[in-house]
């Protein structure tokens, strides 16, 4: 099943604020392989596949303070695995520094942070057909990434993330998990399909493995980043149609404010993230 698709709502289109524009803009086209749409004085917008908008970057000058929520990463879903490899390949011949690389089960993982240290993972996922359930709970681990293995499916010439690269799913810093989950699951309509003791929770539709992510490691009790500072702006979830959209926007309003600007709405998370809740474009 593609979890990515009209078939069911996902994660679609993020939206950061970064410290340096010109920086940022660089280390996303040259270091990442997106190719840029448009592009203004005070911000950029990247695409994979030259007509959809990806990400977008905007120029700010207020700083995150530490702790607060925000965002913890945003992952980038890459459809097989020689393209997992060649991205691979790709940043270690830039000698730019990884955070981190891990087996999860469901999917292989490379991790790192633009120069902002807004967190990204860059994944391939597993067959769905292989991932592991244990009632409605899903199975998740994080061994070290065979690296040596993948990169021998690595071929050619980096040319940029592959046209079908999507936003695999975004994992947020909350400072409250209960308030968090109830609002992901009642509100959004999300299943919780896996939950780390009292500090993590993920959360999907449609029997992904995740499409959100949710953790209290570094954020417990914090308060929410001033509004314009580097980091989140906000993140889409994409509906297939006015009802189904609708519905979700009903449930969303016994926990939220939701507002209208231009064909989309918005709301907020318990922890000031803010969501646009679009249709397919």
């Amino acid at each position: 099943m593609n979890f990515h698709s009209e078939s069911v709502p996902h994660t679609s289109e993020l939206h950061l604020f970064v410290s340096d524009l010109n920086r940022s803009i660089n280390f996303y086209e040259k270091i990442i392989g997106f190719e840029i749409l448009h592009e203004a004085s005070d911000r950029a917008v990247f695409t994979t596949n030259g007509k959809t908008p990806l990400l977008t970057i905007e120029q700010t000058n207020f700083k995150r303070p530490f702790p607060s929520s925000g965002l913890y990463h945003f992952a980038l879903l890459v459809p097989k695995r020689k393209h997992l490899a060649n991205v691979l390949t790709h940043l270690l011949s830039t000698g730019y520094p990884l955070q981190g690389a891990s087996d999860h089960a469901v999917s292989e993982a490379i991790y790192l942070g633009d120069p902002d240290g807004n967190g990204i993972e860059i994944y391939v996922d597993r067959p769905s057909k292989q991932w592991n359930w244990e009632q409605d709970q899903v199975v998740m681990t994080t061994k070290r990434l065979n690296a040596e293995e993948l990169m021998k499916e690595a071929s050619g010439v980096f040319k940029g993330l592959p046209e079908n690269t999507v936003l695999g799913h975004v994992h947020l810093q909350v400072s409250d998990l209960k308030e968090a989950k109830d609002f992901y699951q009642k509100g959004l309509g999300l299943q919780i399909v896996s939950q780390l003791g009292h500090h993590a929770v993920f959360a999907s539709y449609g029997g992904y493995h995740h499409h959100i992510g949710l953790n209290t490691w570094e954020s417990a009790g914090a308060q929410p980043s001033k509004e314009g500072s580097v980091g989140l702006k906000w993140f889409s979830i994409v509906f297939k149609s006015e009802l189904e959209r609708s519905k979700c926007i009903e449930q969303v309003k016994k926990f939220s404010n939701v507002w209208q600007e231009n064909n989309d709405f918005y709301t907020k998370d318990p922890s000031g993230n803010m969501i646009c809740l679009s249709l397919k474009k």
